[in-house]
């Protein structure tokens, strides 16, 4: 692969203004109920184990789980969910993924073009975007603590495609259908995981230099990650390391 989405590790380090509980909980209810229309069992379904791991490291209680894994399965009616991925042009010609859930589209599609419009960018047809990513499983460890010679070579024996240092953890990617696979042969080297994911990430990046047009870029990001029917955002912009060290602590 050419590059990583910076976003991800930007919000990281940035430290991404923190959601509404309620709000944050619709975002993970949702993503629960689309990924337990593959089955209910967190055992034999991977999507609905990581969703389900997600809302617990957000103190969501087992009842509010449990309700939406029905839904999701078809056992307690409720208002239709459905999934969608929005392909975006920004500021400075950058490709964006909207990875969206939501139980009203028309709502949803109103939200992302307001967002769009307002920083210079507009939505674009299907696959006029995408075409840029590629699909990989991604989770992180944390590095603290551990021999990071010896943990990359762990890495590497489990199955891991790919594999980046950023500060104090390392983000490790997988092949999609492999994720789970490499998770637990990491797990099984006692090794603590954290966040793993389906995720989208660029094939090549595009440079930003200029420091307007990287605050815009970060503030679009931000202002489409909150949107309450938004799980995730994905982009190919690359920001310099020391343009990105000013715009991170400010």
């Amino acid at each position: 692969m050419s590059g990583h989405s910076k976003w991800s590790q930007i919000k990281r380090q940035k430290g991404a203004a923190d959601l509404k509980r309620g709000a944050a909980f619709s975002k993970l209810t949702n993503a629960i109920i689309i990924a337990a229309r593959q089955g209910g069992d967190p055992n034999s379904n991977f999507q609905l184990k990581m969703a389900i791991e997600k809302a617990r490291t957000a103190s969501m209680p087992k009842e509010t789980i449990d309700r939406a894994i029905k839904r999701g399965t078809g056992e307690l009616a409720g208002a239709k969910v459905e999934e969608i991925l929005y392909e975006a042009i920004g500021p400075s010609g950058i490709g964006i993924l909207i990875e969206a859930v939501t139980d009203n589209r028309n709502r949803t599609n109103s939200e992302v073009k307001n967002v769009l419009t307002s920083f210079s960018g507009k939505l674009t047809g299907s696959g006029a975007v995408a075409y840029q990513f590629e699909r990989m499983g991604k989770f992180l460890i944390d590095l603290s603590g551990k021999n990071r010679e010896e943990l990359e070579l762990q890495i590497i024996d489990a199955g891991a495609t790919d594999f980046e240092e950023q500060e104090d953890v390392l983000e490790i990617y997988t092949k999609p259908a492999e994720l789970e696979i490499v998770k637990k042969a990491i797990e099984a080297q006692g090794i603590e995981i954290r966040e793993p994911a389906l995720t989208w990430e660029p094939k090549n990046t595009i440079e930003i230099s200029d420091k307007n047009e990287a605050e815009k870029i970060l503030k679009l990001m931000e202002t489409l990650d909150i949107l309450e029917d938004v799980i995730a955002v994905y982009s190919n912009f690359e920001i310099s390391p020391t343009l990105e060290a000013g715009l991170i602590k400010e």
